[in-house]
């Protein structure tokens, strides 16, 4: 499961919270693909403790320099 999953449901505009935030972060004139990416993921432990992790895919990563990309 990722940050954007949800249950799936609608609002009364007929998205759900994935699409509006997909749509909200692409409608930048200069925006793109890439910029609606998961910037994090998460996951369950044994122990039932959520772990949440920086995507290997995130454009800016903690304590990376991008121009080192």
């Amino acid at each position: 499961m990722d940050a954007t999953e949800n249950s799936g449901k609608t609002d009364d505009i007929g998205m759900t919270d994935a699409e509006k935030r997909h749509d909200e972060l692409t409608r930048a004139p200069k925006s793109d693909e890439s910029d609606a990416a998961p910037r994090i993921t998460t996951s369950t432990t044994e122990s039932g403790a959520t772990r949440i992790d920086i995507a290997e895919t995130a454009a800016v990563r903690p304590g990376i320099d991008p121009k080192d990309k």
